[in-house]
């Protein structure tokens, strides 16, 4: 496991364990690091070529800030702070082909329409008009986020869906509807579904490279030379 993804699990323990017992100091401590750290992990593996993906994920530490703080700015803050964040990841999938990919998986574009739907009706009524609109546009953003994630493979699918469980709780609460583990649910799928996300681009990182060094060793042009490698002039 590379050192930084046990530092996120190291954090993502520290966090939930706040939640479990009640501990805000802890939740304080460990949640605005989360997606710093994974950050960091997805720079140093890919360096700058998915910023979209670290902006998402500087969106994500502002929102995770925000929902820290109790009240109904603080919620809208963080929402829409996470708004920027789905955005942001999916111009990614955008960029790596997810509407060409999507084109002919309608089944899987009709389902994700299908539980936004569904959730805007169940949490949208017991809401203010503004929440309202807001949480109905958020939500579209994340099931579009989630829909285009399938681009990149059973990783980052799962990533988005267990994004939209995640999420889903929060607006159940929001929307007063409880059930007993609700709230220590939220962080495990929340913290899991990030690291899918991230380590979708990064994956993906040593077998780009291998196929370089093949590419090189059989005489392709180098990509930052132009220069064909293991070929005599």
């Amino acid at each position: 496991m590379p050192l930084l993804i046990a530092v996120f699990a190291a954090l993502a323990a520290v966090d939930i364990t706040g939640v479990v017992i009640g501990l805000p100091v802890l939740e304080w401590i460990a949640k605005p690091l989360l997606a710093p750290v994974l950050a960091l992990h997805l720079w140093r593996v890919t360096g700058r070529r998915h910023r979209p993906v670290l902006a998402g994920l500087g969106f994500a530490t502002a929102g995770d800030v925000a929902l820290l703080v109790p009240g109904a700015t603080a919620f809208g803050i963080g929402l829409a702070c996470f708004l920027g964040a789905q955005i942001c990841w999916t111009t990614a999938f955008v960029r790596a082909g997810a509407v060409a990919h999507l084109r002919p998986r309608r089944a899987l574009c009709v389902g994700y329409l299908a539980v936004w739907t569904a959730a805007v009706v169940l949490l949208t009524p017991s809401l203010d008009a503004a929440m309202a609109v807001a949480l109905s546009l958020y939500s579209l953003a994340l099931v579009v986020m989630a829909a285009t994630a399938h681009v990149k493979g059973p990783r980052a699918a799962w990533g988005g869906a267990v994004f939209l469980v995640s999420d889903m709780l929060i607006g159940l609460g929001a929307a007063g509807i409880d059930f007993p583990g609700r709230t220590m649910l939220v962080m495990p799928t929340y913290t899991v579904a990030l690291v899918l996300l991230v380590t979708a681009f990064t994956a993906d990182a040593g077998t780009a490279a291998e196929t370089d060094h093949r590419e090189g060793a059989s005489g392709s042009p180098n990509p930052e030379t132009g220069a064909r490698v293991g070929v005599e002039p």
